[in-house]
């Protein structure tokens, strides 16, 4: 079943794959602000990027002019990276008072997301403060004489705690405490972790546990036990609808992306769940094109078709 975003969601995101004017999908050139967030494996990705009109004398009045993104991930993730650009360059932050727009503003931005895709708004303002780290030390401007602390990846080293995405107990606890995250629900939304296998929501030293001894046993609510729910089945589902649908997700939002960085791609067939695809142009034969055809084309088809679709390369 596909994901239910907004309409504001859903538009921000078809402007962004077909670079419509005034969308930020890309990367600043020799940018003065550079950070990344995120893992390919893990599915989702983020290159943060920006431009500042600087100061002649102060560098903490530097004017954040532009902000862009490349973002290997879904479409929650294209349009929280969409919206965070557009509230920096519109509001003309400096780099430290950008630091200021929260996940929450993202997520109002966009009219809401799934709370299952929540992640996707942190991770660009963790993305975001690489960026700003980057600047701060390019600028010489001491970010903790001018009151802003902010991690660098050493701090959040330690114990894995959810193996599937491989977070650390450093990084958890903090996001516990700065997203105020109080049930493993809400630490799956906002950072993934428990979000695939589920071994750590209850383990000695898991998400419960962290949860627990961060806010006591009362402030901490328990996941309550899975309700075993059948998946949807494609099965009554008419072929061709199924495939026009398939179609025109391929035309709007996967085409464009790939005619791009010139390649393009064919349906061939479709029978059931599966979807056989063939990539042409520069996407033929390059040394990604199964990360493409896995990661960014059935990861589009999953959010906006149906979950259990499957893309298979011939």
């Amino acid at each position: 079943m596909a994901w239910e975003y907004s309409e504001k969601t859903r538009k921000i995101f078809m402007a962004a794959v077909h670079g419509e004017p005034g969308t930020h999908m890309g990367e600043v050139d020799n940018p003065d602000g550079f950070g990344e967030h995120g893992s390919i494996v893990c599915g989702d990705a983020l290159r943060f990027t920006f431009r500042v009109q600087q100061h002649p004398t102060d560098p903490l009045q530097d004017v954040i002019t532009d902000a862009r993104y490349l973002t290997f991930g879904c479409t929650s993730a294209i349009a929280a990276s969409e919206a965070l650009c557009s509230l920096i360059v519109q509001g003309r932050y400096t780099p430290i008072s950008a630091l200021k727009v929260s996940n929450q503003d993202i997520v109002k931005y966009l009219d809401g997301l799934p709370s299952q895709k929540i992640h996707c708004s942190v991770m660009g303002a963790e993305a975001l403060e690489a960026a700003v780290f980057n600047w701060a030390q390019k600028r010489g401007v001491d970010l903790e004489k001018n009151g802003v602390h902010l991690k660098d990846k050493g701090e959040d080293e330690g114990r894995i705690v959810c193996k599937c995405f491989t977070l650390t107990e450093p990084y958890v606890r903090r996001k516990i405490k700065e997203l105020n995250l109080r049930t493993i629900a809400d630490i799956t939304g906002a950072i993934k972790a428990g979000g695939a296998c589920a071994s750590c929501h209850q383990a000695p030293g898991g998400l419960q546990d962290l949860l627990d001894e961060t806010w006591g046993k009362n402030g901490a609510q328990p996941l309550p036990e899975a309700v075993s729910v059948p998946a949807p089945t494609l099965a009554e589902v008419s072929p061709f609808l199924l495939y026009k649908k398939i179609e025109q997700v391929i035309e709007e939002a996967v085409r464009p992306a790939l005619q791009h960085d010139g390649g393009d791609i064919e349906v061939v067939d479709v029978k059931g769940s599966k979807v056989y695809c063939r990539l042409s142009g520069a996407c033929a034969g390059c040394p990604g094109s199964n990360a493409t055809l896995k990661m960014m084309v059935e990861r589009t088809l999953k959010e906006m078709v149906d979950e259990q679709l499957q893309v298979i390369s011939i």
